[in-house]
């Protein structure tokens, strides 16, 4: 024998003594008589006491049966308000958030949006962990994640919140004293910093607008595990290397980066929003999704 109590059968019990029939407690709950009755019969075996005396017209309980009922009720009434309250705290955004997210990205455009997350939802508290290390979304115990990526995880669900580009870029100083690259074949001999973190490992995929595609895997004196690390040398004129639009874009608009190979693009890739695998959802996760895909898509 189990020994977790029957609460099915507790909860049966209850409701059978309440509307004091078998079909109108099947009714109340939805559920067939025979199932009603297959979980009392299963109750008085494991219990070794009859709960009911039943005749072909009616259904009396016995006084076993009666305090047993009694304790039933009690405990159908807790678990319905527990199951109440809990549905109360779904349906609400509020709680905590354990959210991760790349540290330039979240430093960049997630940090300054966080004050309007936090008045609007004042119910919500937010732990970001800011770090390029991706993370065990599940193992580690995170509520969500926001990936910079050219495929989400298919084993975890992701919203898509915008297209996000990537450049190879250089300084006009770094363009002088070496050259402009012609072709990505030509980067081989160029010195180009790395960034430990890439979705697609350390190669570079260039794809012409003529559809001609070529492969190369960069060297260089540098490679980092947070890509603002590279904007100094980068700068300085000492390497070139890839950015994401969201960290290159105000240095080439002041010119204090160029764009190299412009006729070459590198594999697309987007920012997601991911969560665990999961039917249901707390609002709080739901309302961060919407007032992520609301503020980050105006930035695109």
């Amino acid at each position: 024998m189990s020994r977790l109590p029957d609460l099915e059968g507790l909860a049966l019990l209850a409701k059978v003594a309440e509307e004091r029939s078998f079909v109108g407690a099947a009714r109340s709950l939805n559920l067939s008589v025979a199932t009603v009755s297959r979980a009392i019969t299963r109750l008085e075996a494991r219990l070794g006491a009859q709960v009911f005396n039943r005749t072909s017209r009616k259904v009396a309980l016995t006084d076993f049966g009666r305090r047993l009922a009694e304790r039933g009720a009690r405990m159908l009434l807790e678990a319905e308000e527990a199951e109440t309250a809990a549905r109360e705290l779904s349906s609400r955004p509020r709680g905590t958030i354990n959210l991760a997210l790349p540290m330039s990205f979240g430093l960049r455009e997630i940090a300054p949006i966080v004050p309007e997350f936090l008045r609007q939802y004042p119910e919500i508290a937010l732990n970001l962990h800011l770090s390029d290390a991706a993370v065990d979304l599940i193992g580690e115990g995170y509520d969500a994640a926001i990936r910079i990526a050219a495929l989400p995880d298919s084993s975890l669900l992701a919203r898509k919140l915008r297209a996000m580009s990537r450049f190879i870029v250089a300084s006009p100083t770094y363009i002088a004293r070496y050259g402009r690259p012609q072709s990505p074949s030509e980067l081989n001999v160029h010195h180009c910093l790395g960034y430990a973190y890439r979705a697609r490992t350390g190669t570079w995929h260039f794809t012409h607008e003529n559809g001609e595609q070529v492969s190369v895997t960069p060297t260089g004196p540098l490679s980092v595990t947070n890509i603002d690390a590279l904007l100094p040398t980068l700068l300085d004129g000492i390497g070139i290397a890839e950015l994401p639009s969201f960290v290159a874009d105000p240095y080439v608009i002041d010119g204090r980066l160029e764009v190299l190979l412009p006729e070459w693009q590198l594999p697309g890739g987007g920012l997601y929003f991911i969560t665990p695998s999961s039917r249901v959802r707390p609002a709080r996760i739901d309302v961060l999704s919407d007032f992520l895909a609301a503020h980050l898509s105006r930035r695109a």
